[in-house]
């Protein structure tokens, strides 16, 4: 069934309906435009979401934490959803609305042009009905004159009194009318041909081709709205996937927490590595002289003056630490330069307990060893490119890598020097630790029923009561100065710029040999040469195009790669070729 043979009376209606499909199509657009644009702000807002909550410098320490990679994996995986919101956003945007727009537009055009040539057929039809009514109105008027005309012949025939002049006229006029009634009637009845045959065409054919068209358009615009709305459902689609996949990551996220492992973890943190403290002695004042009583009370008096006039340091240092090589640790400790780094801390990390000590120090070191290895390699590099440009001077100038090399060299001393100085560091540190957990350190700490105890912070309490001794009275007097903030119990660093120190230093600046490689090295991974290359230079190799190679050596920043072939011998030719030239696949 067509609209142009069911509805051909329907023109108005047709055109109220054909608009009203097109302004439906248009709100579907307005419709996704505004879900793009709530898919765009809300992808942005999660963006600033994740973002804001993201760790800040100062809590990266905390990362290690389960629950706390846990919330930076929580919220990895809410960024990887904003991405999808933002292709969903994008998708529609470029495929589904612009598509809606286009359709939108051809549609009204098509549509305008099917009403104006509606309009076209209707004026010339309508033009033609008043010529049938023109024809018809002039047909009735001539047949109405013509019969008056004979009723007035008729009548003129009739009267004896008129001349037969008067009655010929009356003919005459009879006859005339008589003629333009037929000359009308013949016209009326032409245009009534005329009319009935374009009345039928324009009903049969033209219209209905024009309604048609209209139906055509329309079933087009319900199409398009069809398969708008279903793409609009596969973009969704085709990110759901990601998304589960971002479900499943926040799955897995939560489950990776392990409150155990968190625990041990703060254990491993802050703990301090000090003992708890022993059991305080009971002390029967009943039994005590009182001239002992007298005595201790004016030697504990003279000892802390004496203490005051003559230094503390020493008696402290003879009270606690019996040996001579434990007295030097802790005096090296305590005159150590305590630079502080940026977080606070101090540079050695005396400020810290024990174990926490020992911790940053093994990591510092670890640090350095790293910055030396890389220091190394770009060291080398820069040899290696400074005898390529003496081998050839047409690759570059070597004194333009003199200064380069000269300030690497003096970086590798200075990188090497405070490697070892932590290493000494971590040394003393592990001997004074040594030293606070041995038998003599608990024995001169119970000296003439003198009691000290360590506490968590590494301070030392004392009794009330002391002997008589000046000795134990100092150390008494001043147990105080065992705590972290003063130094001894926790600094374990050694004398800047002391004998040992320099000599090492001295040791470690002289190492700028290199040894040569006897072993042959594993390989990275593989190249293809991309162009031929011939050996101009001591130490490259030629290669052909599409030649396959071993790369033992990863360029260093010189331009060059070192590389391996098998040669006839049953042995391996080595060199290097540019880096240009080659395409490099490296093992994983």
């Amino acid at each position: 069934m067509s609209w142009g043979t069911e509805l051909w009376d329907q023109y108005d209606n047709l055109s109220i309906h054909t608009n009203k499909g097109i302004e439906v199509l248009d709100k579907y657009a307005n419709f996704l435009r505004d879900r793009v644009a709530i898919e765009t702000e809300y992808a942005g807002k999660l963006r600033r979401l994740v973002k804001n909550y993201q760790p800040k410098r100062k809590e990266e320490e905390d990362n290690e934490f389960t629950s706390r990679q846990a919330f930076r994996n929580l919220l990895k995986e809410v960024g990887d959803l904003a991405g999808q919101r933002e292709v969903v956003s994008e998708t529609l945007q470029q495929q589904i609305i612009q598509s809606v727009a286009l359709l939108s537009k051809t549609l009204r055009e098509d549509r305008k042009k099917c009403l104006t040539d509606g309009t076209v057929l209707q004026q010339c039809l309508s033009a033609q009905l008043s010529s049938l009514e023109r024809a018809k109105r002039n047909y009735d008027k001539a047949y109405r004159d013509s019969d008056k005309a004979v009723e007035n012949y008729k009548k003129a025939d009739m009267d004896l009194n008129l001349s037969r002049a008067e009655v010929e006229r009356y003919k005459n006029i009879m006859t005339s009318k008589n003629q333009q009634s037929d000359d009308a009637k013949n016209e009326y009845a032409n245009q009534l041909q005329k009319t009935n045959n374009l009345q039928q065409h324009h009903y049969s054919m033209l219209l209905p081709a024009v309604f048609n068209r209209l139906q055509e358009l329309d079933e087009k615009r319900t199409l398009g709205i069809r398969e708008f709305i279903i793409g609009a459902a596969d973009v969704e689609s085709s990110v759901a996937p990601i998304i589960a996949r971002c479900m499943e990551g926040i799955v897995k996220a939560g489950e990776s927490i392990n409150e155990k492992e968190d625990s041990l973890k703060v254990i491993e943190r802050y703990q301090s590595g000090f003992t708890p403290p022993t059991d305080i002695p009971f002390e029967d004042l009943s039994k005590m002289d009182l001239s002992n009583v007298s005595n201790y009370s004016h030697s504990t008096i003279k000892g802390t003056i004496s203490v005051r006039r003559k230094g503390v340091r020493n008696n402290i240092l003879q009270s606690i630490f019996g040996s001579n090589k434990q007295r030097q640790i802790i005096e090296a400790c305590i005159t150590m330069k305590n630079s502080l780094t940026a977080d606070g801390q101090k540079e050695d990390f005396s400020d810290l307990p024990p174990n926490q000590q020992r911790k940053k120090l093994v990591a510092k070191i670890a640090e350095l060893q790293q910055r030396v290895d890389q220091e190394t390699n770009t060291r080398d590099g820069l040899m290696k490119m400074k005898i390529v440009y003496e081998a050839n001077s047409s690759l570059g100038n070597p004194m333009t890598v003199e200064g380069q090399l000269n300030e690497s060299e003096h970086e590798l001393e200075k990188l090497k020097r405070d490697l070892k100085k932590f290493q000494d560091i971590l040394d003393k540190a592990n001997q004074l630790q040594v030293a606070n957990n041995s038998p003599q350190s608990h024995r001169n700490q119970l000296q003439n029923g003198h009691r000290t105890s360590r506490h968590s912070n590494g301070s030392a309490s004392a009794d009330d009561h002391h002997d008589a001794d000046d000795q134990p009275d100092d150390a008494g007097s001043l147990s105080s100065s065992a705590s972290p903030e003063s130094g001894l119990g926790t600094s374990h660093t050694s004398l800047p710029g002391s004998g040992q120190g320099s000599a090492n230093e001295n040791a470690i600046g002289e190492e700028t040999c290199y040894e040569t490689e006897v072993e042959l090295l594993q390989p990275l991974g593989t190249c293809r040469a991309l162009y031929p290359f011939e050996a101009s230079s001591e130490g490259s190799i030629p290669m052909s195009e599409g030649e396959e190679l071993q790369v033992i050596e990863n360029d260093q920043g010189d331009g060059w790669t070192r590389v391996r072939r098998a040669n006839n011998s049953n042995g391996w030719d080595e060199g290097f070729v540019p880096t240009s030239y080659i395409e490099c696949t490296l093992f994983a």
